[in-house]
């Protein structure tokens, strides 16, 4: 069994998305930790690796919409991070994210427990809570998300909740906003966002009027989340939801905006033409996990975090036609992959000699 284990069985683990901005954090952590990682991908974002190479596992290089039943023999867990990430991607097609993110994660979660898989770790969202006032949302707080990315998360834990049996244990974690380096680094999340304008630019500037609260969340301590529910005992974990973060971590967007300040002294905080509030605004309580899951150990804050991302912008010479271009932003690289035709509309690759090439 792998080491730190708390009573599970789990050997054998499918990451889907291995190759994405959490995924090719979370990949390596569980093989450290002993388990045999096995990742699927289609490799969206292949020409978007950033500073040091991807890590090397067995991997099926398929779209999530492609899976079949004997992909998934002898998994005994699926970590499912596979999907449309962000809300622009979502709002670019909302049937696309819907199919994506909703429709072909129950598809996956039912082929799992047909191919006998024991735990399905779904990788939510706290967007699933969406706009919200000054109340702190725990598990138990109703739904109220407000963009399709949210919508879809909402939906695939409903429906997940459905296929729970005493063979077959889904776990929902619904990861506060992301931030961190990554060979698949995101810059449209908010630390990892107001960094890179400050390394490159020496603004920091913010796209909202910085009033949003946010909760926010390493992707080290996802991955971390991810393996406490590999290793803890089934009653631990079946059928549950857990945020995934820390409680003192919930900040006003300008109070992570002054954070980066005090890190790069010499940068000027800015807002952009138009700033106003951003309808995404909640803040949560991340007790639960922490009392339920005692290998959960988050080790990190947004000082360091922030202090990681400027070092790495540094040491790789990040600039800022990178960031905001096609090379790294999201929405402008899939846009452009549509445009060479490399993509079609349905995000699927026209030729498939094209993938992982």
């Amino acid at each position: 069994m792998p080491p730190g284990n708390y009573g599970s069985n789990i050997i054998k683990v499918l990451v889907t998305g291995h190759l994405g901005y959490i995924g090719t954090v979370l990949a390596p952590m569980l093989q450290d930790k002993g388990f045999n990682v096995v990742g699927l991908d289609s490799d969206l974002y292949q020409r978007c690796t950033y500073g040091e190479s991807l890590a090397k596992f067995p991997e099926m290089i398929k779209d999530v919409r492609d899976v079949t039943l004997e992909d998934l023999q002898g998994i005994d867990a699926v970590c499912h991070l596979a999907g449309l990430s962000n809300d622009p991607l979502g709002d670019l097609n909302e049937d696309l994210t819907y199919e994506i993110n909703y429709k072909a994660s129950v598809r996956l979660a039912e082929l799992s427990k047909e191919a006998g898989v024991q735990r399905f770790i779904f990788s939510s969202s706290c967007s699933n809570y969406g706009a919200s006032d000054d109340k702190i949302l725990d598990e138990q707080s109703e739904f109220n998300p407000v963009t399709p990315y949210g919508k879809s998360k909402v939906l695939t834990e409903q429906a997940l909740d459905k296929l729970a049996d005493d063979n077959f244990s889904p776990v929902y974690l619904r990861n506060a906003t992301a931030y961190g380096v990554s060979p698949r680094i995101r810059f449209d999340l908010v630390l990892n966002n107001l960094v890179a304008w400050a390394s490159t630019t020496g603004k920091i500037r913010m796209k909202s009027d910085g009033s949003p609260w946010r909760p926010i969340v390493h992707i080290e301590d996802i991955s971390r989340a991810f393996a406490a529910v590999l290793e803890a005992p089934k009653e631990k974990i079946h059928n549950k939801a857990f945020n995934v973060g820390q409680t003192a971590d919930n900040l006003q967007i300008r109070d992570i905006a002054n954070i980066v300040g005090e890190v790069m002294p010499e940068c000027e905080i800015t807002f952009a033409d138009g700033a106003s509030p951003d309808k995404r605004c909640y803040r949560v309580s991340c007790d639960h996990i922490k009392k339920e899951l005692p290998n959960f150990h988050p080790q990190w804050n947004v000082r360091k975090g922030a202090q990681e991302l400027y070092d790495s912008y540094q040491k790789y010479g990040l600039t800022l036609e990178e960031f905001e271009g096609p090379k790294y932003q999201r929405i402008g690289h899939i846009k452009m992959l549509i445009e060479k035709g490399i993509l079609d509309s349905s995000l699927r690759f026209t030729d498939v000699s094209q993938v992982s090439s």
